[in-house]
């Protein structure tokens, strides 16, 4: 089994509100025929494709892709919650490790609804029914939605802990707003001070509106090979994978008793430490990272789960500018989550395009300079975590 696989071609739409979006046949299909003229291909090229989307009917991905041809390749319908691009993709990548096919398509689109996250099957057990109620038991937001109130209350953990001021919160989305200026697919792309971000309506006693992702429509698609395809079909092959792992929950995600684990935060340590032995680096080689900034508070925490500062050294690296241009790790330089938008089974393969055209060098003013070794974090409860690790060659 090989680990190298080159990212041959990557394609993403502009990501919308609900109100103003196509729908998601138009989104998907165009994001995958941007994806194949990257890496100057045409669609029976692919020898598979695993479509990923969490609000849809069972063969979503069959009917995005029949958009783009019929070529009678398997379709493989990926739902992973918030990381089902990155599992798309993570599929795609061991299709080809395992030699099953030289060309497959990673695909994620999302055409969501108005409004907060909800559970739509009411009449049977939730999959995240143990997740709102440790969420509840610690009764630091009663009554707050779903996903704030477990995000928020794994903020608040840290700021227990260690001593976090409210305003560090902010300073993520402000920063997120910077990057995402330069963002022509970004949803949100005005500018917002520390101040403003605090000024926002209260969605939690830690988190502002401003500090929680938006619902988004949008589509991403990743084109992967094996080297040896590369170089037959012409294609450029400087960025490749050199590391990836997916976790899910493990016991300490409710026995410790802490919403920062509850959220993810064991998960993401455990799959960046699987990535960075697999790829023989460490987090102080990461030149720029896209990171699941679904809240302020999962970003600040994740720093930390990532091995980009010690337990409790969030703050420092935010304040210190650590998390941006000039400091060590650029952290959501599409403007992330919070400003780029959250459709959620195209987050994953989104976070691959801005990587991918940052190890290329390709991304204007908001490029990263000298750009070499990228990482994505992708992470859904219920549980599921993706890290990837990228090289340029």
């Amino acid at each position: 089994m090989s680990n190298s696989v080159v990212v041959a071609g990557v394609g993403m739409t502009r990501f919308f509100k609900p109100s103003e979006s196509p729908r998601y046949t138009e989104l998907g299909a165009d994001a995958v025929r941007m994806a194949l003229a990257d890496a100057g291909l045409a669609y029976d090229a692919v020898a598979q494709a695993y479509v990923g989307y969490v609000y849809g009917d069972s063969t979503c991905g069959q009917r995005a892709l029949y958009g783009v041809g019929m070529t009678g390749i398997p379709v493989v319908n990926v739902n992973n919650n918030c990381s089902t691009g990155s599992t798309a993709l993570w599929l795609a990548r061991n299709a080809i490790r395992a030699g099953q096919a030289e060309c497959v398509l990673a695909l994620g689109f999302e055409q969501m609804q108005p409004g907060a996250l909800v559970e739509h099957w009411q009449d049977r057990p939730g999959p995240l029914d143990e997740f709102v109620r440790a969420a509840t038991d610690a009764a630091f937001d009663p009554g707050a939605p779903m996903a704030p109130m477990m995000f928020g209350g794994a903020g608040i953990e840290h700021q227990k802990r260690y001593g976090t001021k409210d305003e560090t919160f902010a300073m993520i989305r402000a920063k997120a707003s910077r990057h995402a200026v330069h963002n022509e697919r970004a949803i949100f792309r005005k500018e917002v001070s520390v101040d403003d971000v605090m000024a926002s309506p209260h969605v939690t006693r830690l988190l502002t509106r401003l500090q929680c992702c938006p619902p988004t429509c949008g589509a991403a698609a990743a084109v992967l090979c094996t080297p040896d395809f590369a170089r037959r079909h012409g294609i450029d092959a400087r960025v490749t994978i050199v590391g990836q792992a997916m976790t899910t929950d493990m016991p300490s995600t409710f026995e410790a008793h802490d919403l920062m684990r509850v959220v993810g935060y064991d998960m993401t340590a455990a799959a960046a430490k699987a990535v960075y032995a697999e790829a023989g680096i460490g987090p102080d080689d990461v030149d720029v990272a896209e990171m699941h900034d679904c809240f302020t508070a999962n970003e600040l925490i994740s720093y930390e789960g990532l091995g980009f500062c010690p337990e409790g050294g969030a703050e420092k690296f935010i304040v210190d500018g650590d998390n941006t241009y000039g400091g060590r790790v650029v952290t959501n330089p599409s403007g992330g989550l919070l400003s780029k938008g959250h459709p959620l089974g195209a987050t994953g393969l989104a976070q691959c395009f801005e990587l991918t055209g940052q190890l290329r060098g390709t991304m204007g003013p908001r490029q990263v300079e000298g750009a070499r070794v990228a990482l994505q974090h992708n992470l859904g409860l219920g549980g599921a975590c993706v890290v990837t690790l990228y090289r340029a060659g």
